[in-house]
């Protein structure tokens, strides 16, 4: 095994065992699994972004977008809170955004002081772009499980990630903005 890589996951659990004798080694196979899999899952959906001229950063705001549903319109402040970023770093976001035609910056009629911010068709093409993409590479991800496998996946990780919520409700954004 080349230097630069990780080990195999049932070796590296051995390895944990060898040097921390009170670890549970199926909490320990699905924790460093799922890891593994976002980081990679990370990395493949970066790619497609990458091939669709985005970034995960456009792609976050695209989405948050898109999640409000029509007319696709949130105030910056608003998605900021939903990334985890600080208003400077949404500002700078929305700037690079605006330049590529992705998102409209108009003021707010119902409050002048205010801007929101707004989907462009050409902003929804590349979210749907995106989705097409992501779909392909997701249903290629699952193949080898079964619908009745796939539900009772989809259970058994929502139930992990409500726990998680619930014990750390204030994680949901960056530790530290990353643009």
């Amino acid at each position: 095994m080349p230097p630069d890589s990780q080990p195999p996951l049932d070796e590296q659990i051995a390895i944990y065992q060898r040097e921390f004798r009170d670890l549970d080694p199926q909490v320990e196979k699905v924790v460093n699994a799922l890891s593994r899999l976002d980081r990679r899952m990370s990395v493949a959906y970066g790619r497609q972004l990458g091939t669709l001229g985005l970034g995960s950063a456009e792609w976050e705001v695209l989405k948050e977008l898109v999640m409000a549903g029509d007319p696709y319109q949130l105030w910056p402040g608003t998605i900021a809170k939903r990334l985890g970023l600080t208003a400077a770093a949404m500002t700078h976001r929305i700037d690079r955004m605006l330049t590529a035609g992705l998102v409209t910056r108009e003021r707010d009629e119902e409050n002048r002081t205010r801007v929101i911010i707004g989907l462009t068709d050409l902003g929804r093409e590349k979210w749907l772009e995106v989705m097409r993409s992501a779909s392909v590479f997701e249903e290629e991800l699952l193949q080898d499980l079964s619908p009745a496998e796939r539900a009772v996946l989809g259970e058994l990780l929502t139930r992990l990630l409500r726990r998680v919520e619930e014990a750390q409700p204030d994680a949901s954004g960056r530790l530290t903005d990353l643009d």
